[in-house]
């Protein structure tokens, strides 16, 4: 009798050969029996025991390559028996990563055999994609650069605000971070603001065009007098520290406002949002490009594109920009804020003064007298 097209093929051969000491074909046994369980048609008890017991005797003595790939095929499909899914997760590394990330419901079996080598699982945790928003804010709070990753990577879940905050934040200091956080779709260029400087052109320009739709509500206070002169004279003298100091003062920041990037390449675009924040005009800018560094300087094209940021962000903006980059507000007045202070304002102090001087002092001063004249 013909076997039917639908018949299981005979193994029985491959499991023969496997026990040649010259020729190891469990990897390709379990293989095949794992497309072979997928595909089935249905699967009944007897076959679901009948798998668990074959893959769990292979699982535990094939190559890492292959049971990864195993665990990549079976850790999400629902139907696979969970007693699999755990003996694939004691392999550790990467077979129990898929399995805590893909499994569709983690059982106490499965966690114990991954938590067997003591390894934190909370990357792994934060790459599933039923995550949901509680934890992924329990796993941000812990502040750990796997666990920050993996969460900016799950494009399956959403970011509540505490969540977002905390990843953008970390991301400043993180080009990786922030260039992952940059590639989602679901994040408003608004919210990315701390990570211009990671973005592309298109990105740029997208959060430029939002940062600047919220800088026109608020007033922008004018610009510092005499910035440019001040701050040309330090470049062209070669003065870097003093340039720097005097823009940090003209703008309320610290001095080292610049070390908020770790990339150097970096620094010199954030030193052009200030430069626009502080109200240089664009050929004292430009003067500064040619003058203060000898690397900037000797680079036609990186001049260029200093000048084209320059252009295209506005000075509102560029303060905007400047504040959210370095995490600090920049004041919205130039000078002291004690300096004015209307009596009128609503949370203006009143004078006080005690009831013994409002008795010693007149309510007005006495005119003085004139003689009468009499006829």
């Amino acid at each position: 009798m013909h076997p039917s097209v639908d018949d299981a093929p005979d193994l029985s051969g491959l499991i023969e050969l496997s026990r040649l000491d010259t020729l190891d074909l469990k990897p390709v046994i379990l293989r095949v029996q794992t497309d072979l369980f997928l595909s089935a048609p249905f699967r009944d008890r007897k076959t679901l025991e009948a798998f668990e017991a074959l893959a769990g005797g292979l699982i535990p003595i094939v190559d890492d390559e292959t049971a990864e790939i195993v665990a990549r095929k079976l850790a999400a499909f629902p139907e696979t028996p969970p007693g699999v899914l755990a003996i694939l997760a004691a392999r550790g590394g990467k077979i129990r990563d898929a399995v805590v990330a893909q499994a569709p419901r983690l059982t106490p079996s499965i966690i114990e055999a991954a938590l067997a080598d003591g390894t934190d699982l909370g990357a792994a945790i934060a790459g599933r994609a039923d995550l949901d928003r509680s934890t992924a804010n329990a796993l941000s709070a812990r502040d750990v650069a796997d666990v920050d990753m993996a969460l900016a990577h799950n494009t399956h879940i959403t970011f509540g605000a505490e969540t977002l905050a905390r990843l953008v934040g970390r991301g400043r200091r993180s080009a990786a971070l922030g260039q992952a956080l940059l590639a989602r779709a679901d994040l408003a260029p608004a919210d990315l603001s701390p990570l211009f400087l990671y973005a592309d052109e298109a990105h740029r320009d997208a959060i430029g065009e939002a940062v600047a739709a919220q800088a026109a509500l608020r007033p922008c206070p004018p610009p510092p007098r005499e910035a440019g002169a001040v701050l040309t004279g330090f470049s062209g003298r070669g003065d870097i520290a003093g340039f720097i100091g005097a823009l940090a003062e003209m703008l309320g920041l610290r001095r080292d406002f610049l070390a908020t990037t770790p990339d150097p390449h970096l620094r010199y675009d954030l030193l052009t949002l200030a430069l626009r924040a502080v109200g240089l005009h664009e050929e004292e800018a430009v003067y500064v490009f040619l003058t203060l560094n000898e690397t900037v300087s000797r680079s036609v094209d990186r001049v260029f594109e200093l000048v084209r940021l320059f252009r295209k962000v506005q000075r509102p903006a560029a303060r905007s920009l400047l504040a959210a980059i370095v995490d600090t507000a920049l004041p919205e007045r130039a000078g002291d804020a004690r300096t004015h202070q209307p009596y009128n304002a609503p949370d203006a102090a009143r004078p006080r003064v005690s009831p013994a001087a409002v008795e010693r002092t007149p309510l007005r001063p006495a005119l003085p007298g004139r003689v009468r004249q009499t006829s």
